[in-house]
């Protein structure tokens, strides 16, 4: 039987005197660490603090009565942990809380005392009660500094401009949704500043209620921010949104810095862009300015020729002689821009109308027989156009000799005094 005791004991030194209702010195300790952050926190900075408890006692029950906290801000950061460790070699259980805690004023300040209430056995398996409390922990915090923005202290910040879509490339009387998203690590909702208000000087901005939410990790909380705006140019073609600038104190490098959102334009698309891509289009285009230098050669040319002929015919006065000087001649005009488009029946209009000016011009009527003979003869063949408007401004009579025969005619003819 001694032998059978001496095993027992060998295999769960515990179990012998975990069965006693005298809690011995070092069987149960509760206690409170802050985190070391190496500097003094200042009035609503994060301090992450840790509530442990080591037992060497079977737990049947166990709650934990945390204290007002005064002059504090607090969060748990998750559930309690329960876990086994070795220490000196023995088996003991190790509870565990982690929490942050924001001081509210400057100035001396207490972290009270936490109990833990325990419920334990004794050597004949009854349940009793029993309470392990915590030593207080005093808390020096020195005053937030000077700032003429938002005080907001954070260990760590990130901001995201998003758009519903590309603000430049608005449809027709369409809007963009824009979402300023803050995530800060070590801030609870309540510190993060303000949403702003945002200014465009040519755009409509309607706000939507911001959101807020918190998430818990062992690090500290993460608060998320949400800035919602619609926002549309009011001028129908575009609209300047105006940058603001965010301020936060960096509690890792103790330095204040500031965060700038940007200038964004927002634009209706046909106010950035021209029409979209049309192939046959472009084919047109790129056709019209290859001829578009050879007509400006040619009317520069005719310029010129025309000119000189306008220089030896100056003793001709009035309109007529104005309307048929070659840059403008509506009739010489239609003659070269028919040749320019391969039109036949329009050149061959234009040779007609020159017909009927110049009267008795048997050379030019030959010429537009021929061409009658290529347009309607049963041939059909093509027509060379700018032969056919060389032939004609070449044989058309010219306005000195038509001026200068009639002018002969009426000389020579004296009309009756009266």
């Amino acid at each position: 039987m001694t032998h059978f005791v001496f095993i027992i004991a060998l295999l769960f030194p515990s179990w012998l005197w975990a069965q006693s209702d005298a809690v011995l010195d070092g069987d149960l300790s509760l206690s409170v660490t802050i985190e070391d952050a190496g500097h003094i926190p200042a009035t609503q900075e994060m301090m992450l603090i840790t509530i442990r408890g080591v037992y060497r006692r079977h737990i049947m029950l166990e709650k934990l009565q945390q204290p007002t906290l005064e002059g504090f801000n607090w969060a748990q950061l998750g559930p309690d942990s329960w876990r086994e460790e070795r220490i000196n070699g023995k088996k003991v259980k190790i509870f565990e809380r982690r929490m942050a805690v924001f001081p509210k004023r400057a100035g001396a300040l207490t972290i009270g005392a936490f109990t833990h209430r325990l419920t334990l056995t004794d050597e004949e398996n009854k349940w009793f009660e029993h309470a392990v409390t915590s030593a207080p922990v005093p808390v020096r915090v020195d005053a937030a500094p000077e700032t003429p923005h938002w005080w907001f202290p954070v260990k760590s910040l990130k901001i995201s401009d998003e758009w519903s879509n590309a603000p430049d490339q608005l449809g027709p009387n369409a809007g963009v949704l824009r979402v300023i998203r803050i995530e800060a690590l070590g801030a609870m909702p309540d510190m993060i500043p303000l949403m702003p208000e945002l200014h465009s000087p040519s755009g409509m901005i309607f706000a939507h209620p911001e959101k807020r939410l918190v998430e818990l990790s062992p690090e500290g909380p993460v608060t998320y921010a949400f800035w919602r705006w619609t926002i549309r140019p009011t001028n129908g073609v575009s609209g300047i949104v105006e940058p603001f600038t965010l301020h936060y104190f960096d509690t890792q490098t103790r330095e204040t810095n500031e965060v700038t959102i940007a200038a964004q334009r927002v634009a209706y698309q046909s106010s950035v862009s021209g029409p979209s891509p049309d192939p046959e289009r472009d084919n047109v285009a790129a056709k019209a300015k290859l001829l578009g230098w050879r007509a400006g050669l040619l009317a520069g040319v005719v310029f010129l020729v025309s000119f000189w002929f306008g220089i030896a015919t100056r003793t001709r006065t009035g309109q007529p002689a104005l309307q048929r000087f070659a840059p403008l001649d509506p009739v010489t005009y239609h003659l070269i821009y028919a040749a320019l488009r391969r039109n036949s029946a329009a050149a061959r209009r234009a040779a007609a109308s020159l017909l009927a000016r110049d009267d008795r011009n048997v050379k030019l009527s030959k010429i537009i027989g021929r061409i009658d003979a290529e347009i309607f003869g049963t041939a059909r063949n093509t027509s060379d156009l700018w032969a056919f408007t060389r032939s004609v401004l070449k044989h058309r009579t010219h306005p000195s000799d038509t001026f200068h025969e009639k002018t002969a005619d009426l000389v020579g003819t004296p009309r009756p005094r009266t």
